[in-house]
Protein backbone atom coordinates (compact mmCIF):
# COMPACT_ATOMS: atom_id res chain seq x y z
CA UNK A 1 0.00 0.00 0.00
CA UNK A 2 1.01 3.33 -0.60
CA UNK A 3 2.90 5.31 2.57
CA UNK A 4 0.66 8.82 3.44
CA UNK A 5 1.69 9.81 6.26
CA UNK A 6 0.82 13.33 8.22
CA UNK A 7 -2.58 14.23 9.14
CA UNK A 8 -4.35 14.66 5.60
CA UNK A 9 -7.80 14.91 4.46
CA UNK A 10 -8.64 11.85 2.87
CA UNK A 11 -11.13 11.02 0.11
CA UNK A 12 -12.30 7.34 -0.63
CA UNK A 13 -13.83 6.40 -3.83
CA UNK A 14 -15.31 2.83 -4.25
CA UNK A 15 -17.37 2.32 -7.36
CA UNK A 16 -19.74 5.00 -6.94
CA UNK A 17 -19.66 5.67 -3.37
CA UNK A 18 -17.47 8.63 -1.71
CA UNK A 19 -16.29 8.95 1.49
CA UNK A 20 -14.49 12.41 2.30
CA UNK A 21 -13.06 13.61 5.80
CA UNK A 22 -10.09 15.23 7.75
CA UNK A 23 -8.62 12.63 9.88
CA UNK A 24 -4.93 11.86 11.43
CA UNK A 25 -3.14 9.40 9.17
CA UNK A 26 -3.39 6.15 11.75
CA UNK A 27 -6.90 6.75 12.15
CA UNK A 28 -7.67 7.22 8.71
CA UNK A 29 -5.24 4.56 6.97
CA UNK A 30 -7.58 1.94 9.75
CA UNK A 31 -10.73 3.04 8.61
CA UNK A 32 -10.00 2.52 5.12
CA UNK A 33 -8.91 -1.04 5.53
CA UNK A 34 -11.93 -1.71 7.65
CA UNK A 35 -13.92 -0.30 4.96
CA UNK A 36 -12.09 -1.95 2.15
CA UNK A 37 -12.75 -5.84 4.33
CA UNK A 38 -16.80 -4.77 3.97
CA UNK A 39 -16.62 -4.66 0.38
CA UNK A 40 -14.36 -7.78 -0.12
CA UNK A 41 -14.87 -11.18 -0.44
CA UNK A 42 -13.90 -13.21 2.58
CA UNK A 43 -10.52 -14.26 2.83
CA UNK A 44 -9.23 -11.69 -0.01
CA UNK A 45 -6.33 -9.42 0.50
CA UNK A 46 -6.38 -5.36 -0.06
CA UNK A 47 -3.99 -5.29 -3.04
CA UNK A 48 -1.53 -2.53 -3.63
CA UNK A 49 -3.06 -2.10 -7.54
CA UNK A 50 -6.06 -0.70 -6.94
CA UNK A 51 -5.21 1.68 -4.58
CA UNK A 52 -3.78 5.06 -5.83
CA UNK A 53 -2.49 7.90 -3.16
CA UNK A 54 -1.74 10.97 -4.32
CA UNK A 55 -0.79 14.17 -3.05
CA UNK A 56 -3.04 16.69 -3.64
CA UNK A 57 -1.75 19.27 -1.15
CA UNK A 58 0.48 19.93 1.72
CA UNK A 59 -1.66 18.37 3.99
CA UNK A 60 -4.33 16.54 1.56
CA UNK A 61 -3.84 13.13 -0.11
CA UNK A 62 -6.49 11.37 -2.32
CA UNK A 63 -6.52 7.75 -2.26
CA UNK A 64 -8.70 6.37 -4.87
CA UNK A 65 -10.58 2.61 -4.69
CA UNK A 66 -10.74 0.62 -8.05
CA UNK A 67 -12.82 -2.01 -8.17
CA UNK A 68 -11.36 -4.55 -10.14
CA UNK A 69 -12.61 -6.22 -13.48
CA UNK A 70 -14.85 -9.17 -12.99
CA UNK A 71 -17.85 -10.12 -10.84
CA UNK A 72 -18.14 -6.91 -8.57
CA UNK A 73 -18.08 -4.71 -11.62
CA UNK A 74 -20.80 -6.16 -13.14
CA UNK A 75 -22.90 -6.51 -10.26
CA UNK A 76 -22.69 -2.67 -9.71
CA UNK A 77 -23.65 -2.43 -13.49
CA UNK A 78 -26.37 -5.11 -12.79
CA UNK A 79 -27.75 -2.90 -10.04
CA UNK A 80 -28.89 0.25 -12.63
CA UNK A 81 -29.98 -1.96 -14.99
CA UNK A 82 -33.17 -1.64 -16.05
CA UNK A 83 -35.68 -3.56 -18.43
CA UNK A 84 -38.14 -1.04 -20.07
CA UNK A 85 -38.67 -2.72 -23.01
CA UNK A 86 -39.81 -5.79 -20.62
CA UNK A 87 -42.05 -3.63 -18.57
CA UNK A 88 -43.83 -2.39 -21.96
CA UNK A 89 -44.24 -6.24 -23.04
CA UNK A 90 -46.00 -7.12 -19.89
CA UNK A 91 -49.75 -7.49 -19.78
CA UNK A 92 -50.05 -7.10 -16.61
CA UNK A 93 -48.04 -3.79 -16.53
CA UNK A 94 -50.44 -1.98 -18.83
CA UNK A 95 -53.04 -3.39 -16.97
CA UNK A 96 -51.72 -0.75 -13.69
CA UNK A 97 -51.23 1.65 -16.41
CA UNK A 98 -54.54 1.86 -17.40
CA UNK A 99 -56.12 1.33 -14.18
CA UNK A 100 -54.09 4.27 -12.77
CA UNK A 101 -55.47 6.69 -15.76
CA UNK A 102 -58.63 5.32 -14.93
CA UNK A 103 -59.13 5.53 -11.09
CA UNK A 104 -57.32 9.33 -11.55
CA UNK A 105 -60.14 10.35 -14.09
CA UNK A 106 -62.58 9.99 -11.69
CA UNK A 107 -60.76 11.46 -8.65
CA UNK A 108 -59.60 14.60 -10.28
CA UNK A 109 -62.81 15.27 -12.16
CA UNK A 110 -64.91 14.94 -8.88
CA UNK A 111 -62.02 16.55 -6.30
CA UNK A 112 -62.67 19.44 -8.64
CA UNK A 113 -65.62 19.76 -9.65
CA UNK A 114 -67.79 18.54 -6.71
CA UNK A 115 -68.37 21.84 -4.76
CA UNK A 116 -69.84 23.42 -8.31
CA UNK A 117 -71.81 20.46 -8.43
CA UNK A 118 -73.26 20.42 -5.01
CA UNK A 119 -73.94 24.18 -5.09
CA UNK A 120 -75.61 24.58 -8.66
CA UNK A 121 -77.35 21.17 -9.14
CA UNK A 122 -78.01 19.97 -5.64
CA UNK A 123 -78.83 23.93 -4.45
CA UNK A 124 -76.05 24.36 -1.48
CA UNK A 125 -75.21 27.14 -0.34
CA UNK A 126 -71.51 28.09 -0.98
CA UNK A 127 -71.01 27.02 2.87
CA UNK A 128 -72.73 23.25 2.64
CA UNK A 129 -71.29 22.76 -0.46
CA UNK A 130 -67.62 23.56 1.06
CA UNK A 131 -68.27 21.49 4.03
CA UNK A 132 -69.66 18.50 2.03
CA UNK A 133 -66.96 18.23 -0.20
CA UNK A 134 -64.68 17.58 1.95
CA UNK A 135 -66.82 14.29 3.01
CA UNK A 136 -65.51 11.82 0.89
CA UNK A 137 -62.11 12.34 1.81
CA UNK A 138 -62.85 11.96 5.57
CA UNK A 139 -64.74 9.13 4.61
CA UNK A 140 -61.91 7.57 2.65
CA UNK A 141 -59.64 7.21 5.64
CA UNK A 142 -62.39 5.06 7.33
CA UNK A 143 -62.53 3.27 4.31
CA UNK A 144 -58.66 2.62 4.13
CA UNK A 145 -57.80 0.55 7.40
CA UNK A 146 -61.34 -1.30 6.53
CA UNK A 147 -59.85 -2.57 2.71
CA UNK A 148 -56.27 -3.33 4.14
CA UNK A 149 -57.28 -5.58 7.34
CA UNK A 150 -59.84 -7.24 4.57
CA UNK A 151 -56.76 -7.66 2.14
CA UNK A 152 -54.46 -8.76 4.82
CA UNK A 153 -57.24 -10.78 6.21
CA UNK A 154 -57.69 -13.18 2.75
CA UNK A 155 -54.37 -13.49 2.23
CA UNK A 156 -53.74 -15.29 5.73
CA UNK A 157 -56.58 -17.29 4.42
CA UNK A 158 -54.87 -18.59 1.40
CA UNK A 159 -56.97 -16.64 -1.33
CA UNK A 160 -54.06 -15.98 -4.23
CA UNK A 161 -52.77 -12.93 -3.79
CA UNK A 162 -53.97 -11.88 -7.67
CA UNK A 163 -56.94 -12.71 -6.53
CA UNK A 164 -57.02 -10.66 -3.32
CA UNK A 165 -56.13 -7.31 -5.51
CA UNK A 166 -58.62 -7.96 -7.80
CA UNK A 167 -61.31 -7.99 -5.46
CA UNK A 168 -60.25 -4.72 -3.84
CA UNK A 169 -59.79 -3.28 -6.74
CA UNK A 170 -63.15 -3.89 -8.93
CA UNK A 171 -64.89 -2.43 -5.44
CA UNK A 172 -62.90 0.45 -5.80
CA UNK A 173 -64.36 1.06 -9.45
CA UNK A 174 -67.52 -0.65 -9.40
CA UNK A 175 -68.88 1.23 -6.25
CA UNK A 176 -68.33 5.11 -7.24
CA UNK A 177 -69.48 3.76 -10.32
CA UNK A 178 -72.84 2.69 -8.91
CA UNK A 179 -73.30 5.58 -6.91
CA UNK A 180 -72.32 8.44 -10.01
CA UNK A 181 -75.09 5.67 -12.18
CA UNK A 182 -78.25 6.62 -9.00
CA UNK A 183 -76.92 10.53 -8.71
CA UNK A 184 -77.42 10.86 -12.58
CA UNK A 185 -80.84 9.44 -12.96
CA UNK A 186 -83.73 11.49 -11.48
CA UNK A 187 -84.72 9.20 -9.12
CA UNK A 188 -86.41 12.28 -6.68
CA UNK A 189 -84.08 12.32 -4.05
CA UNK A 190 -83.22 15.15 -1.63
CA UNK A 191 -79.90 16.93 -1.91
CA UNK A 192 -78.07 15.40 1.38
CA UNK A 193 -79.01 11.67 0.04
CA UNK A 194 -77.73 12.41 -3.57
CA UNK A 195 -74.84 13.95 -1.24
CA UNK A 196 -74.24 10.44 0.78
CA UNK A 197 -74.33 8.27 -2.17
CA UNK A 198 -71.70 10.17 -3.42
CA UNK A 199 -69.92 10.11 -0.82
CA UNK A 200 -69.83 6.39 -0.11
CA UNK A 201 -69.17 5.64 -3.84
CA UNK A 202 -65.73 7.78 -3.58
CA UNK A 203 -64.63 6.71 -0.33
CA UNK A 204 -65.25 3.22 -1.30
CA UNK A 205 -62.95 3.92 -4.47
CA UNK A 206 -59.50 3.54 -1.40
CA UNK A 207 -60.39 -0.04 -1.79
CA UNK A 208 -57.63 0.57 -4.48
CA UNK A 209 -54.67 0.88 -2.04
CA UNK A 210 -55.29 -2.25 -1.57
CA UNK A 211 -55.12 -3.37 -5.23
CA UNK A 212 -53.74 -1.42 -8.07
CA UNK A 213 -51.13 0.16 -5.14
CA UNK A 214 -50.13 -3.02 -3.95
CA UNK A 215 -49.80 -4.54 -7.47
CA UNK A 216 -46.47 -2.89 -8.31
CA UNK A 217 -44.54 -4.54 -5.14
CA UNK A 218 -46.31 -7.85 -5.28
CA UNK A 219 -45.14 -7.82 -9.46
CA UNK A 220 -41.41 -7.05 -8.50
CA UNK A 221 -40.04 -5.33 -5.52
CA UNK A 222 -36.97 -4.52 -7.13
CA UNK A 223 -38.26 -2.28 -10.08
CA UNK A 224 -41.63 -1.06 -7.97
CA UNK A 225 -40.75 1.97 -7.65
CA UNK A 226 -39.75 2.70 -11.10
CA UNK A 227 -43.24 0.51 -12.38
CA UNK A 228 -45.37 3.24 -9.92
CA UNK A 229 -43.38 5.77 -11.31
CA UNK A 230 -44.46 4.78 -15.21
CA UNK A 231 -48.56 4.23 -13.84
CA UNK A 232 -48.28 7.76 -12.28
CA UNK A 233 -47.14 9.55 -15.06
CA UNK A 234 -49.87 8.10 -16.49
CA UNK A 235 -52.26 8.62 -13.94
CA UNK A 236 -51.41 12.30 -13.85
CA UNK A 237 -52.97 13.25 -17.33
CA UNK A 238 -56.50 13.04 -16.12
CA UNK A 239 -55.88 16.07 -14.00
CA UNK A 240 -54.27 17.97 -17.13
CA UNK A 241 -56.93 16.68 -19.67
CA UNK A 242 -60.04 15.45 -17.68
CA UNK A 243 -61.02 18.86 -15.82
CA UNK A 244 -60.72 21.61 -18.74
CA UNK A 245 -62.72 18.19 -20.75
CA UNK A 246 -65.31 18.48 -18.14
CA UNK A 247 -65.45 22.11 -17.96
CA UNK A 248 -65.89 22.28 -21.40
CA UNK A 249 -68.60 19.62 -22.06
CA UNK A 250 -70.45 21.99 -19.13
CA UNK A 251 -70.80 24.37 -20.84
CA UNK A 252 -71.60 22.58 -24.47
CA UNK A 253 -73.89 19.94 -22.70
CA UNK A 254 -75.25 21.73 -19.58
CA UNK A 255 -75.83 18.58 -18.15
CA UNK A 256 -73.96 17.67 -14.89
CA UNK A 257 -74.33 13.98 -15.57
CA UNK A 258 -72.98 13.31 -19.11
CA UNK A 259 -69.99 15.91 -18.31
CA UNK A 260 -69.10 14.65 -14.83
CA UNK A 261 -70.64 11.19 -13.93
CA UNK A 262 -70.37 9.54 -17.41
CA UNK A 263 -66.60 9.60 -18.34
CA UNK A 264 -65.59 8.54 -14.87
CA UNK A 265 -68.57 5.71 -15.34
CA UNK A 266 -67.07 4.59 -18.76
CA UNK A 267 -63.47 4.96 -17.13
CA UNK A 268 -64.22 2.75 -13.86
CA UNK A 269 -66.10 0.18 -15.82
CA UNK A 270 -63.63 -0.62 -18.54
CA UNK A 271 -60.70 0.12 -15.81
CA UNK A 272 -62.57 -2.70 -13.98
CA UNK A 273 -63.00 -5.27 -17.41
CA UNK A 274 -58.85 -4.53 -18.39
CA UNK A 275 -57.88 -5.39 -14.88
CA UNK A 276 -60.08 -8.56 -14.20
CA UNK A 277 -58.35 -9.51 -17.56
CA UNK A 278 -54.87 -8.47 -17.71
CA UNK A 279 -54.00 -7.64 -13.49
CA UNK A 280 -51.03 -10.17 -12.12
CA UNK A 281 -48.90 -10.00 -9.26
CA UNK A 282 -47.17 -12.61 -10.34
CA UNK A 283 -43.50 -11.71 -10.64
CA UNK A 284 -42.76 -11.29 -14.37
CA UNK A 285 -39.39 -12.58 -15.49
CA UNK A 286 -38.29 -9.21 -16.46
CA UNK A 287 -35.47 -9.38 -19.64
CA UNK A 288 -32.41 -7.26 -18.70
CA UNK A 289 -32.36 -6.16 -22.22
CA UNK A 290 -33.62 -2.68 -23.65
Amino acid sequence: MPNCSNDFSLEVILGSHSIYSEKSSSNALAELGSSLKNHSSPGSAIRSDILDCSLMSSNMYSISVKPPEGKYQSSLMHKIDVPWKAFFQTPAVWAMIYAHFCGSWGHYTCLSWLPSYFSEELSLNLTEAAWVSILPPLASVFVTSIAAQLADKLIANGVEITTVRKICQTIAFLSPALCMTLSSVDLGLPPWEIVGILTSGLALSSFALSGLYCTHQDMSPEYASILLGITNTVGAIPGIVGIPLTGYLLDTTHSWSISLFVPSIFFYLTGTIVWLAFASSKPPNFSKTD
